[in-house]
């Protein structure tokens, strides 16, 4: 199969990427712009809607995108613990995402543009996972042990990275945010599917006698 040169890959991404909306407008740019933006939660019906939406590409190279990217940032610093924050947690259906790597010295937090799980290794790993839009849920979740990312910083320059342990858990988890999917919301669809697979069973069994 013939490759597509990156640089053609990163234009049609940048034409797909659509201006941001007057919408998106007000919520990136009213009030201090050097200060936090509020979280969505799911407990307010309109905002839960807004994380349950599908995001999609942003100009890295529009200003206002790092406007967007500098609040986000303010935004997971004022939580009590935070790890990682996505755009539609602020408002915005965006793939902007904020991840604290804890596979680099210092823990560094950083931001990531459009970013893309290219490839997930099979093996996982069973965990708890929290999240700052949703008040008091915690639950375990299995996620892939190591992940592919690529992404684009402001300057419109792209990066792949492999990332594992805790830090690619986070990545998923952010990235899950930028496809409208909520642990939550996980949980409940991994207990439907767990019952119809003994459902089945069931049923397949009762035919055999």
């Amino acid at each position: 199969m013939k490759k597509i040169p990156f640089l053609l890959i990163l234009f049609i991404g940048l034409v797909n990427a659509q201006k941001l909306t007057s919408t998106e407008l007000s919520i990136i740019t009213q009030g201090d712009i050097k200060t936090a933006l509020p979280i969505y939660q799911t407990t307010d019906a309109d905002q839960h809607k807004t994380l349950l939406s599908l995001s999609t590409e942003i100009d890295p190279m529009d200003s206002n995108t790092a406007t967007l990217v500098k609040r986000m940032k303010e935004s997971l610093l004022s939580t009590d613990g935070g790890v990682g924050i996505a755009a539609p947690q602020v408002g915005i259906n965006r793939k902007v995402i904020w991840v604290e790597r804890f596979d680099k010295t210092g823990n560094p937090l950083e931001y990531f543009i459009n970013p893309v799980i290219v490839w997930r290794s099979e093996l996982q790993n069973l965990g708890p996972e929290g999240d700052l839009s949703i008040p008091e849920f915690r639950d375990q979740f299995y996620r892939s042990k190591v992940i592919q990312l690529e992404y684009v910083d402001l300057k419109g320059q792209k990066y792949s990275e492999i990332v594992e342990g805790f830090t690619a858990v986070i990545f998923q988890h952010e990235i899950d945010h930028l496809f409208g999917i909520l642990i939550s919301d996980k949980k409940e669809k991994e207990t439907n599917d767990l019952y119809k697979k003994v459902d089945a069973f069931k049923k397949s069994d009762s035919t055999t006698r």
